[in-house]
């Protein structure tokens, strides 16, 4: 049974995402089974997306500096 969405970490989203780019990749899915990859990798893409900005914003708001914590913006990557 596959977890609901929302429910998934970053990182069990991510892995799903990946084991949905392999099995479409392989080309053994049925058309039906492919466009529901797809439609579910789709999803897990958005989620992750939202995860990382959510994280880019608290990293933003806690930036260290000689002074304590500063509130100017961070960027990673």
């Amino acid at each position: 049974m596959q977890a609901a969405i929302a429910e998934l970490s970053f990182e069990a989203a991510l892995e799903e995402l990946e084991t949905l780019v392999a099995k479409l990749e392989s080309g053994q899915a049925s058309l039906e089974d492919s466009i529901s990859l797809y439609e579910r990798g789709a999803l897990l893409k958005a989620h992750c997306e939202d995860r990382l900005k959510r994280a880019q914003m608290r990293v933003d708001q806690i930036v260290e500096s000689p002074q304590g914590v500063s509130l100017e913006a961070a960027r990673i990557g």
